[in-house]
């Protein structure tokens, strides 16, 4: 067992390194992305001396952007680097470009370090930096920690940069280009996918992680009631239609599982909202949303009752689904072991049928469902893009699908790397299971 997870593991190293690439270098030659909407909105806006990244943007006499915005452009999207490059940095194993400053070779600037509260007022620890050339060779230096200064009424001048500290050489300031006595000064980290940053959302400009917690609870909601109530309806579902295999019962129910199987969820979603939604014929069940407006106003028994009244609808799409694939597995496993020789065997010492089935037979049709069990992760990120979308949820389904539409690629790419982290250990956790529930199966 040892042996074989520790060999699931490694090879969940290049299944990860492969899978991310081919989605990252798709994603980077696909048109109609960020750096193409920035041109576009920048033609459309005519800009002429605008701010882009630091620097004047401009377009010429037939409408295009100048070469200098088309590079700034470039470089703020990091298009400048080639892809395998950029795919490093996304992951975090490469140093990442933090803060651009270009000055004048001689002239200080000050860098922020930190911020301070003492009392009502607000501190900042400084420090200055300077470029300057020393026997020939350019020399980045910065300053001891300055003196500290308020903010606000109270506000006090910088002294003198040569007054604040100790200079000594730089170890976080590199040197990008040097032209015309000015100097082109980056910082860099080692910032991605390795050091827990998915990246910033182009769309809302805050961290992705920060997206998919806030939305996480939503979405886990829906996800592990539906992996309850399916698992919970159809395994008993599927015992029945097993035991009565042939009868009116089971050939009516297989009709009715196929015909919700073949309806896809948003589907029935729209066609449930127009039957009983909220200004329907049946106004009975709200349009949409996860909650209502003033849900923290409503009694606790008031909150729940809103709260169930907006999760059936959307409950009933979601499992929708589920239900032909889990019913039809339950039935065809038990089915299989009715017809062991061990089940045969029971029988003719004449056990009662019942004793066959739920004690012999059952324990046995169960194993190819516990094994699923590694699924349960995934039902923390079970957000359907569509589901959602016709609710009006705002869990991570709805936010990839806005991500999609958007082209709001840290997003999309920050739900990638968590879906095909959750699929691999998901398996795992199965293989694992398999094991545990049936002695007989050896993973070598």
């Amino acid at each position: 067992m040892f042996k074989y997870i520790l060999k699931r593991l490694l090879l969940m190293i290049p299944t990860f390194f492969g899978t991310t690439f081919m989605v990252f270098s798709i994603l980077a030659v696909v048109p109609g992305g960020p750096f193409e909407k920035a041109v576009m909105q920048l033609k459309q806006q005519g800009v002429e001396g605008g701010e882009v990244t630091g620097g004047s943007a401009g377009v010429t006499d037939s409408g295009q952007l100048t070469p200098e915005v088309l590079e700034k452009l470039r470089k703020q999207f990091g298009l400048d680097k080639p892809l395998l490059i950029r795919y490093f940095i996304w992951l975090g194993m490469y140093p990442r470009e933090t803060k651009d400053k270009i000055v004048k070779i001689g002239e200080p600037f000050r860098e922020n370090v930190e911020y301070i509260k003492k009392g009502n007022a607000t501190y900042e620890i400084q420090k200055w930096v300077r470029a300057e050339e020393q026997d020939g060779k350019l020399v980045i230096a910065e300053s001891g920690v300055g003196s500290d200064f308020k903010f606000g009424d109270d506000y006090d001048e910088l002294p003198p940069y040569d007054q604040i500290g100790e200079w000594y050489e730089s170890n976080s300031w590199q040197v990008r280009e040097q032209k015309d006595g000015e100097v082109n000064l980056v910082q860099t980290a080692f910032s991605g996918i390795f050091t827990g940053d998915l990246g910033t959302s182009y769309v809302y400009h805050e961290p992705v992680s920060k997206l998919i917690w806030d939305r996480l609870h939503i979405s886990a909601y829906f996800g592990i009631i539906s992996f309850i109530l399916t698992y919970l309806i159809c395994i008993p579902l599927g015992i029945w239609k097993g035991v009565k295999n042939g009868s009116k019962f089971d050939m009516a129910s297989s009709a009715l599982i196929f015909i919700g199987y073949s309806i896809p969820g948003f589907v029935l979603g729209a066609v449930l909202l127009v039957l009983f939604g909220g200004g329907s014929f049946w106004d009975i069940f709200p349009l949409g949303g996860f909650r209502s407006p003033n849900y923290d106003e409503l009694s606790f028994f008031g909150k729940i009752f809103d709260q169930l009244h907006h999760t059936f609808l959307p409950m009933v799409c979601y499992m929708v689904s589920s239900f032909a694939t889990l019913t039809i597995l339950m039935k065809n496993s038990l089915l299989e072991n009715l017809g062991q020789d061990y089940v045969r065997t029971a029988f003719a010492k004449g056990l009662p049928e019942k004793i066959v089935i739920f004690s012999h037979a059952l324990r046995n049709s169960l194993i190819p469902i516990a094994a699923g069990i590694g699924g349960i992760i995934g039902v923390f990120l079970a957000g359907s893009y569509l589901i959602e979308k016709v609710f009006n949820i705002h869990g991570i389904g709805l936010l990839g699908y806005e991500a999609i539409v958007k082209v709001d690629y840290p997003v999309f790419l920050g739900f990638l790397v968590i879906s095909i982290v959750t699929r691999i250990l998901g398996n795992l956790i199965s293989d694992m299971a398999y094991v545990l529930v049936d002695p007989r199966i050896k993973l070598d």
